[in-house]
């Protein structure tokens, strides 16, 4: 991405002393110290990167208790569509962003910053009454998933298993996991058969799963690490062999083809208002640590150290808050700095 259009308003607020004491008052109505950060932050976007900006925004706002971290989980597709439009600061996303959503974004003048903050594998479940299936491999869960299946019997799946009925539990199509998993699986983006139970929101996929004992479904890693005592976690042959998502696996990308990286996006107009830039710093820094708590996999330290840099390389012109951003380059973003999924060297 070209950055001689992205500048930065350097330090943090100051606030004036002919403030009323309303506009003084931090969270939990003490006084705000002067030149404590303060001010709302709007991110939206993907629900599997939710749990890592999740912790990422009540650690910051713990440190920095005038400022308001709104996170919304639309979806990786419906976070985009606010995003370009200029309504939120930070996307979530669980895919890289596509052309046409960049066409977006260039549209209504927003320009972005793309950057890498996790691993994930997508993983395949069951409910725990299945005691039939440990491994499917790909070509089978392309058979299941892709168009014009009419798959829905487990005996339709693979020879020996039970006459039962088969249950679909997957993302919505707003999802960048939706996204993956077709390309990864099905071959194609966005292509799927439509009979299935759909949400955005993976805790309603854990809850269907859970408690139907012919389901099957997908989604991000963390989800069935929070739930495993709800669900059964199955391996996936993409023709090496059967292997389970694990964060050894996940990081070693022996896990594929369903290991991928994920994303947070910020704008340019979000970059100048001092908390949004503070936030982002503070996700590359400490946002690692937490990454691994939430069950997902963090990057290489050099990686997120390169990715800092640049930010406040960036940051260092970004137009103020409603100043005209100058036209915007060709594509918009970084996404060509991103470690691609599958691509080892910019893995841990």
């Amino acid at each position: 991405m070209s950055h001689d259009s992205i500048h930065r308003r350097s330090g943090v607020l100051a606030l004036a002393g002919a403030l009323t004491l309303a506009g003084v008052l931090a969270c939990g109505g003490e006084p705000a110290e002067e030149g404590a950060l303060s001010g709302p932050i709007e991110v939206d976007g993907s629900s599997t990167v939710y749990p890592i900006t999740e912790a990422v925004a009540e650690e910051f706002q713990r440190e920095h208790r005038g400022t308001r971290v709104a996170v919304g989980v639309s979806g990786t597709g419906g976070g985009f569509k606010r995003f370009c439009a200029g309504e939120t600061d930070i996307s979530d996303a669980s895919r890289p962003i596509k052309d046409s959503e960049i066409q977006d974004c260039r549209a209504n003048g927003v320009q972005f910053t793309e950057l890498s903050v996790a691993w994930d594998g997508l993983s395949v479940v069951t409910n725990p009454a299945n005691d039939f299936v440990q491994c499917l491999t790909t070509e089978e869960l392309k058979r299941i998933w892709e168009p014009g299946s009419t798959i829905d019997n487990w005996s339709e799946v693979r020879s020996g298993f039970p006459d039962k009925p088969l249950k679909l539990y997957g993302p919505g199509t707003d999802s960048g996991t939706f996204d993956y998993f077709t390309e990864a699986i099905v071959g194609e983006e966005d292509a799927s058969r439509p009979d299935y139970t759909a949400s955005e929101d993976d805790n309603v996929l854990v809850g269907g799963i859970a408690g139907d004992p012919n389901a099957l479904g997908y989604f991000g890693y963390a989800y069935y690490e929070e739930n495993a005592d709800k669900l059964r976690l199955l391996g996936v042959d993409g023709g090496t062999g059967c292997i389970q998502p694990s964060v050894e696996t996940i990081e070693s990308q022996t896990y594929a083809p369903l290991s991928r990286p994920l994303f947070i996006y910020v704008s340019d107009v979000g970059l100048a208002k001092p908390q949004v830039e503070a936030f982002v710093e503070y996700y590359l820094t400490q946002g690692p640590e937490l990454v691994r708590s939430v069950g997902y996999i963090p990057l290489n330290p050099e990686l997120y150290a390169q990715e800092l840099e640049e930010v406040r390389q960036l940051a260092g012109g970004a137009p103020a808050d409603g100043e005209p951003a100058d036209e915007a380059p060709n594509d918009g973003s970084r996404a060509d700095e991103a470690p691609a999924a599958g691509d080892t060297t910019a893995a841990p």
